[in-house]
């Protein structure tokens, strides 16, 4: 579930470590999320020398598979392994919170019994987060306050769209260009009709 999360919100290791259970609230123009509509980063990175950097991720319909394991992490699993009072969304019968080690060995662990490549790494997944938003038609902008990038060009960099995306846009294109060209065709008609 930790990697679904750090997936399906594009979070940082850190982010998702230090994520606790009222960190989910309702976005009312998403209603079908409940209360997991926005996710409210606390510990977002800082610039050097500031507090933490805050912001709302808003829960996107193509990752709508996350929320309904979340909500079964915490009502079901998470009670097991946690006290009441244990904010943490993420803990161990003897913490109150995961160690950030712990998440960078939990992604390894799996990219190692999946036959993954030793490259992977955690943060990969924030970079595919960040290429399938790109992909789904999100606009950049979006994208980049959805990851809580300060300037858009880290985001670009995090970009890595397929081939078939790319053949997509090229094909779009084509048909917008086409649509014009009809369209204008039949406009110059009508004026031609028009004028005789």
């Amino acid at each position: 579930m930790l990697l679904k999360v750090a997936y399906a919100w594009g979070l940082r290791r850190n982010e998702l470590r230090m994520l606790d259970t009222i960190d989910f609230g309702f976005n009312p123009k998403a209603p079908a999320f409940g209360r997991y509509g926005v996710l409210y980063v606390r510990y977002g990175k800082a610039m050097k020398g500031s507090p933490p950097k805050r912001r709302s991720v808003l829960t996107v319909p193509e990752m709508d598979w996350a929320v309904e394991s979340l909500v079964q992490w915490i009502e079901d699993i998470r009670p097991r392994v946690s006290h009441e009072d244990n904010p943490a969304l993420w803990c161990t019968e003897r913490s109150s919170r995961i160690a950030l080690g712990s998440v960078s060995n939990t992604f390894n662990q799996f990219r190692t019994e999946l036959g993954l490549a030793s490259g992977i790494d955690f943060h990969s997944l924030r970079r595919s987060y960040v290429s399938h938003l790109i992909e789904y038609g999100y606009e950049a902008r979006f994208v980049q306050e959805q990851v809580g990038h300060e300037h858009a060009s880290t985001t670009s960099i995090y970009t890595h769209v397929s081939s078939d995306y790319r053949t997509r846009v090229v094909q779009n294109a084509f048909e917008r260009i086409a649509g014009r060209a009809v369209r204008q065709g039949s406009h110059e008609r009508r004026n031609r009709e028009s004028t005789s």
